[in-house]
This record gives C-alpha cells, sequence and structure tokens, in this order.
C-alpha cells in the first residue's frame, strides 16, 4: 500500500467517524426540538403527549443504533471487504439467534408495549413487586425509579401483568378508624363536611372528577370502626388529594373532639380472696 492510497483510507475513515458524529448531533437536535414543542402544547390529553414523549425518545435510540451501525460497516469497508464479513455474520447471526430466545422475547413484548401504549414514559406502574415511575423505555427493558431511589430493570419479556396507576383517572381512598364509642352517624357527617371542604377549594376541586363519597362502616375491626372516604381524581393526583384529606380529617376529628383510637390492651386485675377469710 503506498502512500496515496494510505493516506486515501485515512481521509475516508475520518469522513465516515465525522458524518456519524453529525448524524448523532442532528438526531439529538430534532429530536430535543420535537419533545420541546410537544411538551410546549398545553392543549391535547396528558397521556397523548406522554405517548409522543416515549416514542420520540424510542426513535432517538434507534436511529442512533442504526447510524453507528452503518458508520462501523463503512469504517471497515476502507479496510477490509465485508462482503464475506457479511455473509458470515449472517450464519453467525442464525446461530446466535437459536440461543438468544429470551432477547428476542424481550424485543416483541417492547413492540406489543408500545402498540398498544400499555405506559408510557413518566406513568407509574407495578409489575411484580416493583413499582415506580417509568424513567425509560426501550424495545428490550423497561427503566422503573421506586419511592426509595431505587432503578430497576425490567425486560419487557417479563411484563405479564402491570399495573399503571396512571392511566385516564385514578382514586383516592382514605380509611379512618374511629372508636366504638362514637356516634357513627356524627362521625360520617363531619366527614362529609370535610369532603365538601376539599371539593369546593380552588386548588383541589380542578382535580376531582366526583364528588367525594363517605362509606361506613367499611369494617369492624378488634378496637375501631373503619371508616373510608373515596373520590375520584385525575390520573396522578390520587396522592395529593389523600394526603390533603388526612391532614383535613385530623384537624377536623380533633376540632370536633372525635377519638381516633390506637391498638391497646386493657388488663383485668381481679383480687382473689383467701378460702379461709
Amino acid at each position: 500500500m503506498n502512500t496515496d492510497e494510505l493516506i486515501a483510507l485515512v481521509v475516508n475513515a475520518a469522513l465516515v467517524v465525522t458524518l456519524a458524529v453529525l448524524g448523532s448531533v442532528v438526531v439529538q437536535f430534532v429530536s430535543r426540538q420535537v419533545l420541546r414543542r410537544i411538551r410546549a402544547e398545553g392543549g391535547g390529553k396528558q397521556e397523548r403527549r406522554k405517548q409522543l414523549e416515549t416514542l420520540v425518545q424510542l426513535g432517538r435510540w434507534v436511529a442512533n443504533v442504526a447510524i453507528v451501525s452503518m458508520a462501523l460497516l463503512m469504517f471497515l469497508g476502507n479496510f477490509v471487504d465485508i462482503a464475506p464479513l457479511l455473509a458470515s455474520l449472517g450464519a453467525v447471526g442464525l446461530a446466535v439467534s437459536l440461543g438468544t430466545q429470551t432477547l428476542i422475547k424481550d424485543f416483541v413484548g417492547g413492540l406489543f408495549i408500545l402498540f398498544e401504549g400499555q405506559y408510557n414514559i413518566g406513568d407509574v406502574i407495578q409489575v411484580g413487586d416493583i413499582s415506580g415511575v417509568v424513567e425509560r423505555l426501550t424495545l428490550r427493558a423497561t427503566y422503573v425509579r421506586d419511592v426509595s431511589g431505587k432503578l430497576y430493570v425490567v425486560p419487557n419479556g417479563e411484563v405479564r401483568i402491570v399495573s399503571n396507576v396512571t392511566r385516564g383517572w385514578s382514586r383516592a381512598l382514605v380509611d379512618i378508624g374511629v372508636a366504638y364509642e362514637e356516634n357513627l352517624d356524627r362521625v360520617v357527617t363531619v366527614l362529609e363536611d370535610v369532603a365538601e371542604t376539599i371539593s369546593s377549594d380552588p386548588d383541589y376541586g380542578s382535580q376531582l372528577l366526583e364528588r367525594p363519597q363517605v362509606l361506613g362502616p367499611l369494617s369492624l375491626g378488634d378496637w375501631a370502626i373503619i371508616v373510608r372516604v373515596m373520590v375520584k381524581t385525575q390520573a396522578g393526583k390520587q396522592w395529593g388529594v389523600a394526603l390533603e384529606l388526612r391532614k383535613r380529617i385530623l384537624a377536623a376529628c380533633d376540632r370536633e373532639g372525635i377519638t381516633l383510637p390506637y391498638p391497646r390492651q386493657e388488663v383485668w386485675v381481679r383480687k382473689v380472696e383467701d378460702a379461709g377469710s
């Protein structure tokens, strides 16, 4: 190989690398602009925006993989004949595919998750014993961050039964245990008043889809009667509404003198008199 051929190879290799870097930069720029445009548009359903963001990020990942693969083949083409290499890779790929059924299963599962819209980035889901926010979604795996900050990588092929708690609408449930000595009708009236105040609150009323309901007695426990306050909310708003309900219920019970018991034991001591006395 003479000097001119060596220089040509180096120039071609540098050109391939430059084009790959530029392609990756363009993909990043376009995806960021699209995401910014999607997030800037306030109209439309939140669920639809999440789905579009997920598709954009997945498209960016696929484009980067395609660019790197093409650049690698073009780079190798400057030094060796890649036709026999591609033929051998086809045979190797067939052999490897027989042993990578799990990987294929993950990719197929990822396709169904995306096409059916089971969940998107930003949704709160539960898969088995894992629950948290979906931070990233690829064709192979779902990345879930739980409340303690742990990041779980769940292969899409393992997602058999999934719970999405931020899809469409949600429900805030607050259970209150009251003492058996309390007047249950009075307790229900106080809770209904609390529910009415949060329904008319300008900060929380817009998050409710229905008027709150007070159900009770829900159950009779060993030490308390369980009463439930239930309200249908917008998707993802149930935790904030439930927190505010608990605060207002505690304040109302303290103001009205309603006892909220806690588990306790009563010990009766009986004096046994002497038989001879």
